[in-house]
């Protein structure tokens, strides 16, 4: 971002070399993915390019689990993703076994329930679980999820509370007249204190995660196990769930589709998603790497 509060476009960014990070992380749609929910030939080329010079890829999506199969073909050296906005680190190679799991505690999932009730009338809710998604009549329905029970929300999370429970990954709450961002701003005023909450999609369609757990705070658990620090990452983010990690990450793009919190949160800014946004920079990357290395074997 320039000292004026602009935004570098990553096809204006300076002519010296882009940083040189051991680990990108990308969120998936919006971002890596196009709007088609396909992932460019170009995108997959940046992935294994960046993997051939020894940088660890991971995608941090909002996802559950089982709607990974979007990049499933795509999975080389990057077997682990964090989804569920950061509940969850999953790996591909596996047949998307939980590796760690940040649950919602169910007394602070009903808390936000209670006070989302009363602050917006109207608001229904749906319990994302370990093993499938649960939600109430009034909620949207999850035509990828046809085995859903339903049921009230209340009901959802008094069920099945002893130690063997599946954990609640996420709630999510919808609100069919609020403004997205005024539902957001509502929902964290109302019951922030019980849990995170955030958003990801064009709709009044709220992700509510443990307190503390997010995109970003699992990426750093997972960055410190491999003794990674904040510099040597690379972020791509598209909406307000990727706000933290983008702000965490020592260098970190927006997309040219991107929310506004989102563009003032990165260090730059790339082309659009449907424009292979991420790929762009990762190429430059790739490129500054593949030169500092020529440059390294000459010199000796």
């Amino acid at each position: 971002m320039g000292e004026d509060g602009s935004v570098t476009s990553a096809s204006q960014c300076p002519d010296g070399p882009l940083p040189a990070p051991r680990l990108i992380a990308t969120d998936l749609d919006g971002t890596l993915l196009r709007d088609d929910q396909s992932v460019s030939l170009r995108t997959v080329a940046a992935l294994a390019a960046a993997e051939e010079v020894g940088i660890e890829v991971f995608f941090v999506t909002g996802r559950p689990a089982r709607w990974m199969d979007v990049v499933s073909d795509h999975v080389h050296g990057h077997g682990l993703a964090i989804c569920a906005n950061g509940a969850a680190v999953v790996d591909l190679h596996a047949g998307r076994e939980f590796v760690q799991v940040r649950a919602l505690p169910r007394a602070a999932a009903l808390a936000v329930v209670t006070a989302l009730r009363e602050a917006a009338p109207g608001t229904s809710f749906a319990v994302e679980l370990t093993t499938g998604i649960n939600y109430e009549p009034a909620y949207p329905p999850f035509y990828k999820d046809p085995g859903a029970h339903v049921a009230v929300a209340e009901k959802l999370l008094a069920e099945h509370t002893d130690e063997a429970a599946p954990p609640v990954l996420k709630l999510l709450a919808h609100h069919a007249e609020l403004a997205p961002d005024e539902f957001l701003a509502l929902a964290r005023g109302a019951a922030g204190e019980y849990a995170s909450i955030t958003r990801s999609s064009p709709t009044a369609l709220l992700e509510i995660s443990g307190q503390g757990v997010s995109k970003a705070s699992t990426l750093a658990l997972c960055c410190a196990e491999r003794g990674i620090s904040p510099a040597e990452v690379v972020a791509f983010g598209d909406m307000p769930n990727d706000v933290e990690m983008l702000s965490w990450a020592g260098t970190s793009y927006a997309m040219g589709n991107a929310h506004p919190d989102v563009i003032a949160a990165a260090s730059g800014r790339t082309t659009a998603n449907n424009e292979d946004g991420v790929a762009v920079v990762i190429e430059r990357i790739v490129a500054d790497r593949i030169a500092q290395h020529q440059h390294g074997a000459s010199s000796a």
